[in-house]
């Protein structure tokens, strides 16, 4: 990963939460809600929330009583995250860096984190972090993507941008988000980190969009591919997004279309 590829800033949070939550991440966060509450946490913390897709399907599902921390490195998807919540005196959110979490240890039930973990700079670091904030018991309830090539959209955009800039292709996509998908990596690096009971669910859904220019606009401008496609052609992004679109629709239809994405869901106490 590059650093730059921890910079969600300028429009990129509003197009994400636009675009990006409904097309792929919605399906996976309301799993991951459903598993955090049949937990029956009293303190949750949840780490890398993006713009809150995640705590807008949990908060619901807590208890009156709980308490639940909403964290991400980056202060202006946590802003976004925020309003876009509604008040709620069990939540609060706090800016930080999950490698070093501003928490006492076992201070929490459940930490939970949304397609975060492939950003941290060091994820043995990171669990173990997770693993210390926890209580005795507690839970690391967390999921990434699989492979690009199970996740047809973010490969078929990839793929376009590398017929466009054949020189140099943006590979933010394949690099980061879909670069951190080996089952066997993913288990030796939490148990490294402390844990001793890991379960890996590999999990796949449907992305759907009522038209080719949707998942077209999520990738090349709600995610960090936008900043790559900027810094290979200065005013040419539209350009790059039209031409994602059109391969969209050359191998899926240009009215509605679906395709697969798949992620594997981690459980790790």
């Amino acid at each position: 990963m590059l650093e730059a590829d921890k910079l969600f800033t300028g429009s990129i949070p509003e197009n994400y939460d636009r675009y990006m939550v409904p097309l792929i991440f919605a399906p996976f966060a309301v799993d991951l809600a459903q598993k955090a509450a049949s937990l029956s946490p009293g303190a949750v913390l949840e780490i890398a929330a993006g713009t809150g897709v995640v705590t807008r399907a949990l908060a619901p599902k807590l208890s009156s009583d709980a308490r639940c921390i909403i964290t991400d490195l980056n202060q202006s998807m946590l802003d976004y995250a925020a309003s876009q919540q509604g008040f709620d005196d069990r939540l609060e959110w706090r800016q930080a860096d999950a490698l070093k979490l501003p928490f006492e240890n076992a201070a929490f039930d459940l930490v939970c984190c949304q397609f975060g973990a492939m950003f941290f700079p060091n994820r043995i670091s990171g669990y173990r972090e997770a693993k210390r904030v926890l209580k005795p018991g507690g839970r690391f309830l967390f999921n990434v993507w699989d492979r690009i090539e199970e996740n047809v959209f973010a490969d078929d955009v990839t793929n376009a941008l590398a017929t466009i800039f054949p020189d140099d292709p943006p590979c933010f996509l394949a690099r980061t988000p879909h670069g951190y998908h080996d089952t066997a990596l993913i288990r030796a690096e939490l148990e490294e980190a402390g844990f001793s009971h890991v379960v890996i669910e590999t999990r796949a859904e449907q992305s759907r969009a009522s038209s080719p220019r949707i998942p077209a606009l999520a990738y090349c401008q709600g995610t960090v591919l936008r900043s790559e496609i900027e810094a290979r052609a200065l005013g040419k992004l539209d350009v790059a997004t039209d031409y994602a679109a059109s391969a969209i629709a050359a191998r899926h239809g240009d009215s509605e279309v679906a395709a697969k994405i798949q992620a594997h869901v981690i459980a790790a106490a």
